[in-house]
């Protein structure tokens, strides 16, 4: 995980070269039991016979471990090289990660814990398996079936293939999914979501498949356009509820989905960057059949910036935004913050808008750098050494919406929402990110919330 990078932190064994330029010879990789070398050469920007400045060959050769690491196939990457008579041969050891594994499902019903906290429901619980083949083939492909059941209902397939066959830069992705729940938020009222549970039957399904084509210039560097066709139904009882639920007085909708996105990812490290810089942007519009909704085009774009400060300390500062163009937007579909995206401290509220802006900043100071806890009852090397690392972190938060079709029975929106706060980051193997923060936002509102995942 990324704590191959604490983990990891590559070690260089080299010899030293005295002429002003060398030439890379050989590129040797050792550890790869399973990886196809084609996939780790691709990675490489560099290949045997290129002539390198003698004073930038370790930079080269590290920015380029730091490259294999971010394909989260490896729990370390290393590197050496011999230098003779101006040629270089050069070698990465690789561990590989368990590649095939099953992650039991146990999660709680509502858009986080804290909501669902709220509710204090036990009742709304969701359990099943995830199962994960990743690097399929050895060729960095992924699998993943996810059997769901409990309060909410998911049958999900995803396949994705880096590469298509003799082409270094274009691969694909294909899915299809099932969801059905026993509640639907039919409503945001006071910016808090007005929920209909139906004990019998299912108020909304939504199906859908979708494909996708990926250039990929790199681990760092890919773009994808997107096609999706979707397919969602809600019980009779949630039109009379609220007929602007899919706006149309129906309780049926199909569409099609049209995206495209660019990603330049430049983070030291994915999982939780301490320096580099990421950036996200996408258009996309959907297409509603049969006069079942009003189409609408969304264009939404990301930018956060990760600086590595002196005696370990660290600061994010970062900020994203999104516009939906359209008319007669459907409240399912006028989200803006308060799912994926939102001000922390606000976790408990939902923000709807056509429009939204959001900004975010960080310092964290690490406590502790253990590079791996050796659990002696485990065998497997690559399961029986746990690194573990802790980060304090103070943050500030600030979010604006913009609504103008349902703004007026939400006073969150079209106002400044600010929130700040202290956190206890724990990261530790196979990407796992644990937060606990306690927050304050500018409603007076006080509390600790339980996350995962990097915030920003």
């Amino acid at each position: 995980m990324l704590l191959g990078l604490l983990f990891c932190c590559a070690i260089a064994v080299a010899s030293p070269c005295s002429s002003p330029q060398v030439v890379i010879k050989q590129v040797i990789f050792k550890g790869n039991e399973t990886t196809k070398e084609f996939v780790l050469q691709r990675e490489l920007t560099f290949v045997s016979g290129d002539t390198v400045a003698t004073e930038n060959l370790e930079t080269l050769l590290d920015d380029n471990r730091k490259r294999l690491f971010n394909l989260r196939l490896f729990h370390f990457v290393n590197y050496s090289y011999t230098c003779a008579d101006g040629l270089v041969e050069v070698t990465y050891q690789l561990q590989e990660r368990v590649y095939l594994y099953p992650i039991l499902i146990f999660d709680v019903a509502d858009r986080n814990f804290n909501a669902w906290l709220e509710k204090k429901d036990m009742s709304r619980l969701d359990y099943g398996v995830l199962l994960v083949k990743r690097n399929f083939r050895g060729r960095n492909e992924d699998v993943r079936v996810r059997l769901q059941h409990g309060f909410n209902r998911r049958l999900e397939l995803q396949y994705r293939v880096p590469y298509f066959a003799g082409s270094r830069n274009l691969g694909y992705e294909f899915n299809v999914s099932d969801y059905r729940s026993h509640t639907i938020s039919y409503n945001i009222r006071n910016n808090k979501q007005y929920f209909y549970e139906q004990e019998e039957g299912m108020p909304i399904i939504r199906t859908g498949v979708g494909a996708a084509i990926v250039h990929r210039k790199s681990v760092q560097r890919q773009a994808a356009i997107r096609l999706g066709y979707y397919h969602e139904k809600t019980s009779d009882t949630i039109v009379a509820l609220n007929r602007e639920y899919f706006n149309t007085g129906k309780s049926i909708r199909n569409y099609i989905r049209l995206d495209l996105s660019r990603v330049i990812n430049q983070r030291n490290v994915f999982a939780y960057p301490l320096s580099g810089s990421y950036f996200d942007a996408g258009i996309g519009h959907a297409f509603f059949l049969k006069n079942t909704g009003s189409g609408f085009t969304t264009a939404r774009a990301k930018y956060v910036n990760y600086s590595a400060l002196p005696r370990k300390f660290y600061y994010t500062v970062g900020a994203e935004a999104q516009a939906r163009l359209g008319s007669d937007f459907a409240v399912t579909d006028n989200t803006a913050l308060g799912y994926r995206s939102l001000v922390r401290g606000y976790e408990l509220y939902v923000v709807g808008g056509q429009y939204y802006g959001l900004f975010k900043q960080g310092l964290s100071k690490e406590l502790l750098n253990i590079e791996g806890i050796h659990l002696k009852f485990i065998r497997n090397p690559k399961l029986n050494m746990v690194p573990l690392a802790l980060y304090l972190n103070a943050f500030t938060d600030a979010g604006y919406t913009i609504d103008n079709q349902y703004g007026d029975q939400n006073p969150l929106t079209n106002r400044l929402l600010f929130g700040g706060g202290v956190g206890l980051h724990v990261v530790t193997f196979y990407d796992i990110v644990l937060r606990a923060e306690y927050t304050a936002n500018r409603e007076g509102d006080r509390g600790l919330y339980l996350n995962v995942g990097y915030p920003f």
